[in-house]
């Protein structure tokens, strides 16, 4: 019987024992190798969404407008497209929906200011009243609480509210600050807003000559078919929102809830934080409808949000949100819950539509790693058209021949 030559194996694939370093492929099982790897990818993952989150948050204040304007230019784009296709100049299109937008906007603000101002003093009239019912039944009710003691607590409130008088000041000079800062990131957002009307199609070619020339072909794909699920996502709300505010201010005004008009655009401001914003001015609603009406008249109002909220749940959520973004509910609640925490109001207000671009963004890109033969061709993005979105991919390939 011939002895097996040292470091060599025998017939029976057995490795002798010896000197030599074990294959890590058979040392480490499978399972842990496997749990190892996806471990790290794990913490190198969270380690840059943390670093995202610090760097977002120092820069909220040109972050937030940047991406409030890319909001606002999803919602807007398609009208520029439409007269640009009817032969108007790209310029004079984006000045015509700029304008327009505006006008609309500013309309509509007067409209609710207004109505806020005629309706204040019959909301007081009618707190009033609710007060002077509150006081009776405190006193003749099952509390017997007397007179006195009702002027005591009244006497009380004043008293903190003197107390607090710097602390209140103090609140509303950070409030005009507040206001200050909030003019000028929308003086931010306008003038973002209105290079990406007019010339967003460039602006994306700049993006695209940051990446490597292997995959400016993807990413132009994945980033149009991002900003067309952008796109479906805000009319879809806005036809939501509509749908809420008309649904409940009918309900305020037939109850004869005064300021209905607010609080019907309050309604539909909320609408555009999907599931939380149009709870919470639902209850708002309630609210103000159980302070200045009583009892009975908010249990109808919210009867009617709830009756509101039920439509948008199960048919229009369904209808119009289910085609527009492929979102979990609970995605959505983390997401906004997340946005709070790093934006605030902003936050909640532009995390969904985040979400919805990054899902429809790395489910192309998933696509085209499983499909290597599709053509970049076949994605139909809603802007730009299709005659500047042949441009982008010339000049890509110049890039391409350039760098080669």
């Amino acid at each position: 019987m011939s002895t097996p030559e040292p470091g060599r194996g025998t017939d029976n694939g057995i490795q002798p024992r010896g000197n030599q370093p074990a294959d890590v492929t058979t040392a480490v099982p499978k399972v842990i190798r496997v749990a190892a790897a996806l471990s790290w990818r794990f913490l190198v993952v969270v380690g840059a969404l943390y670093v995202i989150g610090i760097v977002v948050g120092r820069l909220a204040a040109v972050v937030i407008p940047v991406a409030i304007a890319l909001l606002m230019s999803a919602l807007l784009a398609p009208a520029v497209r439409h007269l640009v296709a009817w032969r108007v100049p790209r310029a004079l299109a984006t000045v015509v929906v700029l304008v327009g937008g505006l006008a609309v906007v500013g309309g509509v603000l007067t409209f609710v200011v207004t109505e806020f101002v005629n309706g204040l003093p019959a909301l007081q009239a009618q707190v009033g009243r609710s007060l002077d019912t509150i006081s009776q039944w405190l006193q003749k009710g099952p509390l017997h609480v007397s007179p006195q003691q009702v002027h005591e607590y009244l006497n009380r409130i004043v008293a903190t509210i003197k107390e607090n008088q710097a602390s209140i000041t103090t609140g509303a000079l950070s409030t005009a600050a507040t206001v200050g800062e909030a003019l000028t990131s929308m003086l931010l957002a306008l003038f973002t807003l209105i290079f990406f009307l007019y010339d967003g199609d460039g602006i994306w070619r700049f993006v695209l000559r940051g990446l490597p020339a292997n995959v400016r072909g993807r990413m132009d794909v994945a980033g149009r078919r991002g900003f067309a699920s952008l796109v479906n996502y805000v009319r879809a709300t806005a036809v939501v929102a509509v749908v809420d505010a008309v649904g409940i201010g009918i309900g305020l005004w037939g109850v004869g809830v005064p300021l209905a008009v607010p609080l019907s655009a309050l309604v539909f401001l909320g609408a555009f934080v999907p599931i939380v914003g149009s709870v919470v001015a639902g209850t708002v609603a309630v609210l103000v409808a159980l302070v200045a009406n009583g009892l009975i008249p908010a249990l109808i109002v919210l009867g009617v949000v709830i009756a509101v909220m039920q439509l948008e749940g199960h048919v229009m959520q369904p209808l119009l949100m289910g085609r527009a973004v492929k979102l979990h509910p609970l995605a959505v609640v983390l997401a906004i819950a997340a946005g709070t925490v790093v934006g605030g109001i902003a936050g909640a207000l532009l995390a969904v539509p985040l979400l919805a671009v990054v899902n429809s963004g790395i489910r192309s890109l998933l696509a085209q790693h499983e499909e290597p033969s599709a053509e970049p061709a076949t994605a139909q993005p809603p802007e730009p058209e299709q005659s500047r979105a042949a441009g982008t991919e010339r000049e890509t390939g110049t890039d391409v021949e350039s760098s080669g």
